[in-house]
């Protein structure tokens, strides 16, 4: 009965929502963007308990942690998408018909967003800015791990928001739900409330969500992601690109899993690699029968003998967030396209080659959201895409694909006039 008062006052304040100004929803980001840093200190502590609960060799410490920094980052994305183009109220189609009814689609905002991520404490301000931008309210429901962060932000976002109420209850336009496996169920079945739910973390989590709600559901996250390096692949280019979408942040869900290279360039294999083996912290490295003879017969196999290990069945297909990465030997392009269609989850995939026809029947025929040629793939992320902040990276095909932003988390309504127009 608690959590249904909650969903009731949020969706009462997306309606109160709807009213504001695009300007008047920008000053209260610009507002929420100077607490963060002004009030750095207070997230921070918060986020220091819940970094105490977790152990600092677990990869996804990183993904939990707030620094000065990325609290500066947060807020410097926020006030991004206080500058970008309000996504309501655009005129996607008009027509006038025979009879002289005019129709008109514009769109608007979905209304109450439903959001249940793991230890991600940004997502909170992320997900907050772009629902708030995009004249959505939403319900947040964050994991254990990053409830102290959570609740601290959202405090933070409350006031803000008391601030400027005037005539509409601006406060409930966010909640945030106990970060229990109850809330989550609530929140699945909170059909009349919440117009639509985005699960944001591991395949576990995004399968049950799919399995279990009773109310839309936009998939997203899980990200098993590969790289080819084609025959005509340019090894420094090769090298940099490898290393960067594997060691940037190996918790993300962008990071690579997968390294897939043929086999004519295997004694290149050393050479592209060594980066990652002698990375802090090093990445030990699954290799296939092939790949390992050829790492094994060069000087960093005596070097760093405990990373490199042989793969087994379970190394593909695999989503590490960790400083781990299966390597993968085929023998040509075709090869390289089964593997992925195999074993990726349709969010990012990449080919490394100077052969323009290579890489375009690559990124042709690959089945994922975001398909890169000679570019790693950590650049899938709704900032580095120009969309501001991001709500998640989407793997389905119906509806919105890829980083979500504005435009993907607002829907359509017809708009039909007439001067009594009757129907025969």
């Amino acid at each position: 009965m608690q959590l249904k008062e909650t969903f009731e006052r949020v969706k009462k304040a997306s309606k109160s929502l709807a009213l504001l100004s695009d300007t008047q929803r920008n000053d209260i980001l610009l507002a929420v963007a100077d607490a963060i840093v002004g009030q750095k200190d207070r997230i921070l502590k918060a986020n220091a308990e819940d970094l105490a609960r977790m152990d600092k060799n677990n990869p996804l410490y990183d993904r939990l942690q707030l620094t000065e920094k990325r609290l500066e980052d947060i807020a410097s994305d926020m006030r991004n998408v206080a500058t970008l183009p309000s996504p309501l109220g655009h005129i996607t189609k008009q027509k006038t018909l025979p009879n002289g009814l005019r129709l008109c689609r514009v769109s608007v905002p979905f209304g109450v967003i439903g959001m249940i991520y793991e230890a991600r404490p940004n997502v909170t301000f992320d997900v907050f800015s772009l629902c708030f931008k995009s004249g959505n309210a939403c319900v947040l429901k964050g994991g254990k791990d990053a409830d102290a962060s959570n609740r601290e932000s959202v405090a933070l976002i409350h006031e803000v928001l008391e601030n400027y109420a005037t005539s509409y209850p601006l406060k409930d336009v966010v909640a945030l739900l106990p970060a229990t496996h109850e809330a989550t169920g609530e929140m699945l079945n909170a059909v009349g409330y919440v117009d639509l739910c985005i699960p944001r973390g591991g395949r576990k989590l995004i399968d049950f969500v799919r399995d279990t709600a009773r109310i839309p559901v936009i998939e997203t996250g899980a990200g098993v992601v590969n790289t080819y390096f084609d025959k005509d692949g340019d090894l420094e280019m090769g090298k940099k690109i490898i290393n960067n979408a594997k060691t940037r942040r190996v918790s993300v869900c962008n990071a690579l899993d997968c390294l897939i290279i043929h086999e004519s360039r295997l004694n290149d294999l050393p050479a592209l690699v060594e980066p990652l083996l002698t990375h802090t912290p090093p990445v030990t490295l699954y290799c296939d029968e092939q790949s390992f003879a050829a790492v094994a017969n060069s000087t960093l196999y005596t070097l760093h003998a405990t990373l490199i290990k042989h793969a087994t069945d379970d190394s593909f297909g695999t989503e590490f967030m960790d400083y781990k990465m299966a390597i993968k030997t085929v023998g040509s392009l075709d090869e390289a396209l089964a593997h992925i269609d195999m074993n990726g989850s349709g969010h990012s995939e990449a080919i490394i080659t100077r052969d323009e026809q290579a890489a375009r029947r690559f990124q042709a025929h690959v089945d994922a959201a975001c398909v890169y040629w000679n570019a790693p793939t950590s650049f899938t992320d709704g900032a580095q895409f120009g969309l501001g902040a991001e709500i998640g990276i989407s793997t389905q095909k119906l509806g919105p694909r890829g980083p979500m932003a504005l435009e993907e988390i607002t829907t359509y309504k017809w708009l039909i006039e007439g001067e009594g127009q009757i129907r025969k």
